[in-house]
């Protein structure tokens, strides 16, 4: 065989073997719009007019809408780590918001439990998902590196 053609053969076999880490991108793309998706319906519903909290309702829909697109035409390519780190941290930064809501409030607003039903829950669930499906990827991406070592050596190459 020459060079092109085991070139090739080995591209698609890669390609072929990233299968399920892509497919937990794409995934983790769908929560993450699913999560945008609730926090423009809770928007429209009514949060757009709570002083501050309505914008950021809106910021967190846009944000994870852009950011679900990136990670979606990243599972088609390799993902950078930059997008599942960006992706990861829209869903924890809604989460902390959900979080600090309910305990010591967001500019003076406060919510209790999981209201307003069912979006809260809903929302919750999404972000939760979208964090777990971007750990297993990259725990996925990990391993088929070469695991923690791989890591390790790495980091002592381009401290040193």
């Amino acid at each position: 065989m020459t060079d092109v053609t085991t070139d090739v053969i080995k591209s698609a076999s890669r390609a072929t073997a990233d299968i399920p880490t892509r497919v937990l991108h794409a995934s983790a793309a769908v929560t993450l719009a699913l999560s945008g998706y609730i926090h423009a319906q809770l928007y429209l519903d009514g949060y757009r007019f709570i002083h501050a909290i309505g914008v950021m309702f809106l910021i967190q829909a846009a944000a994870s809408f852009a950011v679900a697109t990136l990670l979606l035409a990243a599972s088609l390519l390799p993902a950078p780590a930059l997008i599942q780190l960006v992706a990861a941290g829209a869903a924890l930064g809604a989460l902390g918001g959900f979080a600090a809501s309910r305990t010591v409030g967001v500019f003076g607003f406060t919510e209790r439990g999981f209201q307003p039903a069912p979006q809260a829950l809903l929302s919750v669930l999404a972000e939760v998902a979208t964090v777990l499906l971007l750990v297993l990827a990259a725990a996925r991406l990990l391993r088929q590196r070469g695991g923690i070592s791989s890591l390790r050596s790495w980091r002592a190459r381009s401290s040193g």
